[in-house]
């Protein structure tokens, strides 16, 4: 009979794969010998896998060049990591070694673009596109910037009084990007995004606020919905009626030439994930030729701007399971020695699921379990709601310990969790490892941060 843990996972999906595979009883990420990487940290451990970073940037820019070399596509694209998704420094250097650009959020962020001016990471040819909805410090720190030589800072007009801030801090002529208000998908709880500025308005925006004035210049159009790219009819509406938009407002303005499609792009969140970014990109940068060669306008530079797909990838979490608790005659609850809403917030948050896998006792027996976090919290958990089918797992014994993973959790967690700081019920966050390969392949891993002690806590606290 087929009752080992490996025998269901053959059964479900195709494996091994591409970046998971067993060398005998033990599970293998992207090469990394994931027992003694916990044999040798410990566990509750997070660990953020760096050339991942890289891997993905390179997919994404072979895919558009494939794209633009099949439809002769005669504009350039620019890759732009969109900083929220992880502010660390580990990841930004990681992806500054393949010369691509920076999309903000915030003014703090603006701090991060000149500290890594001042290390060379990168230039006053950089573009750096600034979105968000944007007050006094931001545009402060914008301006500080644009006035400093930097004439690839780009901000994106998100409300109609931020072109007249930006003018009065702004020495000399600057660039923009209007960012278009796009509508919703039906279920959601409102129609349009409070982000921008809605798709009517745009043209009479440009005319009234930018056409005669001689210290701007508009650069961009940005376009990102919600959901992100999605080949679905809802994304493909929506993406024409920005393209309306772009060809309109080209005509009365000749120094638009960049579309920023944003991000979106989903990433593998389970075993049976299957997204063909290739096509998708090919149909965008088609769509995009076509309307333009209908409307007889130049083709757009395109912008996009990754941030999930950039680093969720090169993120993981391992915990043990530390008890089995039979609460009824069906539910069993494995507890791990962390908390999920400390340590994978968007797993209480909005539900996301990550891929979980076991690290160890692949070629034992399974069984079906609920995940119980540490916290005294009912929703500290993670179930079949979250994870869509049942979770399997090796069965427990007391004396076999048991190690579990959740894989691609490198965007948002920490940020989210807030790193460094509080966590629920004190709960401490996890040690965090950062994984490169040298010149020659191998792998090396170093600390980034200790786990939580008690006096860190304290402190904040004010003990």
């Amino acid at each position: 009979m087929n009752t080992k843990y490996i025998d269901l996972i053959d059964q479900s999906f195709y494996f091994p794969q591409e970046e998971f595979y067993l060398e005998g009883n033990t599970l293998q990420f992207h090469g990394i010998d994931l027992m003694k990487l916990i044999e040798q940290y410990g566990a509750p451990l997070k660990f953020t896998y760096l050339p991942q970073i890289s891997n993905n940037i390179q997919r994404a820019k072979t895919w558009f060049a494939d794209a633009f070399a099949k439809h002769n596509y005669s504009g350039t694209y620019n890759y732009c990591y969109c900083t929220k998704s992880s502010h660390f420094k580990h990841v930004l250097d990681e992806g500054l070694k393949n010369n691509i650009h920076i999309e903000t959020s915030s003014a703090f962020d603006i701090d991060i673009v000149n500290s890594l001016k001042k290390e060379g990471k990168i230039t006053d040819k950089t573009f750096v596109i600034s979105n968000g909805f944007k007050r006094e410090k931001y545009i402060n720190n914008i301006a500080d910037l644009i006035n400093g030589g930097h004439q690839n800072c780009i901000p994106i007009i998100d409300n109609y009084e931020e072109l007249d801030l930006l003018s009065e801090e702004i020495n000399g002529k600057f660039k923009v990007g209007i960012r278009i208000a796009s509508e919703e998908e039906p279920k959601f709880e409102f129609y349009t995004s409070r982000l921008g500025i809605g798709y009517k308005n745009i043209v009479p925006f440009y005319k009234n606020q930018i056409q005669n004035n001689e210290q701007v210049e508009l650069k961009m159009l940005h376009f990102f919905i919600n959901t992100g790219i999605r080949d679905n009819a809802y994304y493909w509406n929506e993406l024409t009626k920005c393209l309306k938009v772009y060809t309109s407002l080209k005509k009365i303005c000749p120094s638009l030439d960049s579309l920023n499609i944003g991000g979106g792009f989903p990433i593998k969140n389970s075993l049976a994930f299957d997204f063909d970014y290739a096509y998708m990109v090919d149909e965008i940068v088609n769509q995009i030729k076509t309307v333009c060669e209908e409307e007889d306008v130049d083709v757009p530079n395109i912008f996009t701007e990754f941030g999930s797909f950039t680093v969720g990838e090169s993120g993981g979490a391992i915990y043990k399971v530390l008890y089995q608790k039979q609460q009824n005659d069906r539910e069993k609850w494995n507890m791990i020695n962390s908390s999920f809403i400390t340590t994978l917030p968007d797993t209480w948050a909005i539900n996301k699921r990550f891929i979980m896998l076991p690290i160890n006792r692949w070629q034992e027996g399974y069984e079906r379990v609920l995940l119980g976090g540490l916290t005294c919290d009912s929703d500290d958990y993670y179930n079949s709601e979250q994870h869509v089918n049942a979770i399997y797992l090796p069965k427990y014994h007391k004396d076999k310990p048991l190690y579990i993973g959740f894989f691609n959790t490198g965007a948002y967690q920490e940020t989210i969790g807030g790193f460094g700081g509080l966590q629920h019920c004190l709960i401490p966050s996890p040690k965090h490892i950062l994984i490169q390969r040298d010149d020659n392949g191998n792998l090396t891993t170093e600390v980034f941060a200790e786990q939580q002690k008690s006096e860190d806590l304290l402190n904040i606290l004010g003990y």
